[in-house]
This record gives C-alpha cells, structure tokens and sequence, in this order.
C-alpha cells in the first residue's frame, strides 16, 4: 500500500513530466515558425547571394584561417538549403575564375569533423559558436536552442560537402581531390564506420525523421561504404547512385527509400523495412537480406545474386528483369510478385510462398523449388531445365511452353494445371498428382511418369516416346493422336481412355488395363506384345488388323 507522502511524490513527478512535455511541444512548433521567418528573410535571393558570395571567399581563404566556423554558424544556423538553389550556387561558381573547389572543400570538412566531435557546442562561453547565434537571433526577437542551431549548422555543411562530392566525381581533375565519407573513411582496425549513425540520432533529438527530411534530397550519389546504419530513421531518403557496399542496415527503417542503381555490394540489411522502397538496377550482390520487409518494393533489373533472402517479404514486389542467381529464398514471401524475365537460375526457394507469381519468361533452371508453393502462378515460356520441383504446389499454375526438361516432379501436385506445350523431355514424375491438367502437346521422351495419376489428363498429340508409364493411371485420359512408342505402359490403367490415332508401335503393354478404351486407328506393330493385356474384350474401334493378330474377331466392334 502506498502512503499520502508517495501519492503526492507520484502525482508531482506526473505533473512534471506532462508541463516539460507541453513545453517542448511548444518550443518545437516556436523553432518551426520562427525558422520559417528567418529563412523567408533571407531567401530566395538574399540568402543565395549571400551563400554564394560565402563558399567563394573561403575557397580563396588559406590554410588555419578561424573565421570560418563563426561565418558558417552565422549562415548556416537558421538556414534550410534546398538543391535547386544550391545546383544552381554551384553552377555559378563554377564559372568563376577565383573559386578553388578543393580548398572550399577542406575548409567544410575540417569544419565538419569538428563539429561531428562536439568541439563547437561543448566549447566554453565567450568561444561556443551556437551560443553567440542563438543570443544574435534572442536579439532579432528569433528564439532558437543551441541544440537546433547546432544541428542544423552541421546538417547544412553535411548537404554542402555532400554537393561538392557530387560536383567533384563528375570532373575527373577533382574526382581524387574531392572526395566525401559522411560516416568517416573505414581503416584497418573498423569494419564499420559510425560517424553518420551518430549524426542522424543526434538530429533526430529535435524530431524523429529530422534528418531525412532536411538531409534525404542530398545523399545521392554519396559514399556511405563501410558505415554502420543499423536501426537508423531513413524513411523516403534518396540514396540513388551512392555506394553503399558492406554498410549495415540491420534494422533500420528504409521505408519509401531510392536505392535506384546503387551498390549495396556484400551490405547487410537484415530484418530492414524496405516496403514501398526503389531498388530497380540496384547492386546488391552477397547482400544480406533476410527477413526484410520488401512488400511493394521496386525492384527491377537489380542484381540479386547470391544474396540471402530468407523469409523476406517481398508480397506484391516487382522484380522483373532482376538476377537473382543462386541466391537464398527459402521460405521467402514472393505472393503476388512481378518476376517476369528474372533470373533465378541455381536459387533455393525451398518452402518459399509463389502463388499467384508472375513468372513468365523467368530462368529458373537448376533452381530448387521444393516444397515451394506455385499455386495459381504464371510460368509460361519459363525454362525450368534441370530444378527440383518435387512436393511442389501447383495447383492450377500456367506452366504452357514451359522447358521443363529433366526436372523433378515428384509427388507435385499439379492438379488444374495447364502444360499444353510444356518441354518434359526426362522429367521425373513419380507420384505427382496430375488429374484434369491439359498436357496437350506437351514432350515427356523419356520422362518417368511411374505412378502418375493422370485421369481425365489431355494427353492429346503429346509426345510420351520412351517414357516409363509404369503402374501409371491414365484412366478416361485423352491420347488422341500422341507417340507412345517404346514407352513402357506396363500395369497402367488406361480404362475409357481415348487412344485413337496414338501410336504405340514397341511399346510395352503387359498387364495394362485397356477395359472401354478407344484404340480407333491405333499405330502398332506385330513384335508389340500384348501377354496379360485386360480389357480388351471391352476396348471400342480395335484396327481389323489388330483383331486378327490376336485372334480377337468378335471384339472390339
């Protein structure tokens, strides 16, 4: 039981809690507004001039000159620089005979190392730089924190360095002399670099997405290798183009994010949030993927491969065109995905979810697909040569023109599946269920279809040359005009079906059940052997010739 004393203690300490919360509500919507006046006193065109007249004097400026960091803070500490007005500052200097880029650039970075280092917010009174601006602005009736200035001095010269690093990589005179790492350059003694982690918390203190929101626009085409991102805020930022190779993401929420053809080479982004994010033409060899949210990302022509993309959400995702060769996608989410002309050649999609899968089109020879769910899913015109199939789901799956050449089907279950001019051709077949499919046309040479139920199949003009049919059923199943010579019909059922026209010369017939079969311009030839045949009592259309090898004239009428 608690006493009045603690009561009254709880209740203080409450009410305390709630008046600071209330204030900092009122002090971030105060530091929006009154940083909206400031920026619209200067810009557009003041603040440009201004900013312009700045980055040309310091690239002229020599080496120690202490300036500098009380004019960036002057600027930059209630500033929100935007790119078309920054493209446009640098356009214009780049036509100025006394801009030195390279010095204008050291100049920032020195400042912004510095800064990353605290060296300017935790100096003393009378050389702390965000507090001579916050009092110059208490003076303009504009009140701003030291934390708001500071942080947005930082982000400022963040986007400026980041400008200059593109600016620099397009010039090849300055792609060695101006070059940008945000998160700090990685050495030989850190794997990661966690400079730009450490920045993008700091400033999301003011605000949760802060950051992206003043710095996202900037970082395409930045270089990000090596740093460690892991749970970072990066929703809707724009990493097109930038180099992201063997950064850390685990984590993080890149929601919304454009990674359009950026490298993420050997990165790690487990368990991210990238739904709704760009990665089309995207390099994310080796990267690590798995279990990450990429339900409704873009995707296209990005490069997969060899990636581990376990149980990852990729439901609705477009991944046409993708490589995704021999990378890991067991027991991946893929419902509902785009994979038209993907490559999957040599992935593990063991258990992986693909019904209703766009696929046409797509490689996925030497893919293993066991266990793997297609129900529903488009595979036309996609080659299959050679991939496990076995205890597959694919119940009413296009798999039309299909090469399915040499692949395992073993104990699939294909009912309702259409494979009208599939390319069997060796396929392994034992125990797959494949009632009511339209196998019309399709090539099983050689394919072994031991046990296969295939009742009520359309069987029609296929080519089952060879095959094993061993025990198979093919009851009421229509073979109209298919080749099964020298195949091995031995113990099938091939009761009511329709074998007008097929042509069974050398086939092996022993013990088959032909009971109501139509053998109607049946193709056969006098070495067939037909010992232990049932059925033929009651078979419709026998050949004349047939009858009277057998000595079977009052059958079949």
């Amino acid at each position: 039981m608690f006493n009045l004393s603690q009561i009254w203690q709880r209740l203080k300490i409450y009410f305390q809690e709630k008046c600071l919360q209330e204030k900092e509500h009122t002090n971030m919507t105060f530091y929006r507004q009154n940083l909206n006046l400031e920026t619209e006193k200067l810009q557009p065109r003041e603040f440009q001039n201004r900013l312009q007249k700045y980055l040309q004097t310091w690239s002229q400026i020599g080496d120690g000159k202490e300036q500098i960091p009380l004019e960036i803070y002057d600027l930059l500490g209630s500033a929100v620089l935007k790119p078309k007005m920054l493209a446009a500052i640098l356009e214009h200097l780049t036509h100025e005979d006394r801009f030195q880029p390279i010095k204008l650039f050291q100049h920032l970075q020195d400042f912004y190392l510095r800064w990353c280092g605290g060296e300017f917010i935790d100096a003393p009174p009378g050389y702390n730089l965000p507090q001579q601006q916050m009092l110059q602005l208490q003076a303009k009736n504009i009140t701003l924190g030291l934390r708001q200035i500071d942080i947005n001095t930082g982000l400022n010269v963040l986007i400026l360095l980041l400008a200059l690093h593109h600016y620099g990589q397009k010039h090849d005179h300055l792609s060695q002399e101006i070059i940008f790492y945000p998160s700090g350059q990685r050495d030989a003694d850190n794997f990661f670099t966690s400079q730009l982690l450490r920045i993008i918390n700091y400033s999301d203190t003011i605000e949760i997405g802060n950051f992206t929101s003043v710095v996202g626009a900037f970082l395409k085409g930045g270089n990000f290798s090596g740093a460690y991102l892991g749970d970072a805020n990066l929703t809707g930022a724009n990493f097109s183009t930038a180099d992201l190779s063997t950064a850390y993401l685990g984590n993080a929420n890149l929601t919304g994010v454009n990674f359009s053809f950026a490298n993420l080479n050997n990165a790690s982004v487990g368990d991210a949030n990238l739904s709704g994010a760009n990665l089309s033409g995207a390099n994310l060899n080796r990267a690590d993927l798995s279990s990450c949210n990429l339900s409704g990302a873009i995707a296209t022509g990005a490069d997969f491969s060899r990636g581990d993309l376990t149980h990852a959400n990729l439901n609705t995702a477009n991944l046409s065109n993708t490589d995704l060769s021999y990378a890991d996608l067991s027991g991946a989410d893929l419902r509902n995905a785009d994979l038209r002309g993907a490559n999957l050649s040599h992935a593990i999609l063991f258990g992986a979810n693909l019904s209703d899968a766009q696929l046409g089109d797509a490689n996925l020879s030497g893919t293993d697909l066991c266990r793997a769910d297609l129900s529903g899913a488009d595979l036309s015109h996609t080659t299959l040569h050679n991939s496990n199939l076995s205890d597959t789901i694919l119940f009413s799956a296009n798999l039309s023109e299909a090469s399915l050449s040499a692949v395992d089907l073993s104990y699939a279950k294909l009912h309702s599946a259409k494979l009208h001019g599939a390319n069997l051709e060796g396929a392994i077949m034992m125990g797959a269920d494949l009632s009511n499919v339209d196998l019309s046309a399709v090539i099983l040479n050689q394919a072994d279809l031991s046990g296969v139920i295939l009742n009520q199949a359309n069987l029609s003009e296929a080519d089952l040359s060879d095959a094993i049919l061993f025990g198979t059923d093919l009851s009421y199943a229509n073979l109209s005009g298919s080749n099964l010579s020298g195949s091995n019909l031995s113990g099938a059922t091939l009761n009511g079906a329709n074998l007008s026209g097929s042509n069974l010369s050398y086939a092996i017939l022993g013990g088959a059940d032909l009971t109501d079969a139509n053998l109607a311009q049946m193709v056969w030839n006098e070495n067939l052997e037909w010992d232990g045949v049932r059925g033929l009592e009651t078979a419709v259309n026998l050949p004349d010739a047939l009858k009277v090898h057998l000595k079977l004239t009052n059958f079949g009428g």
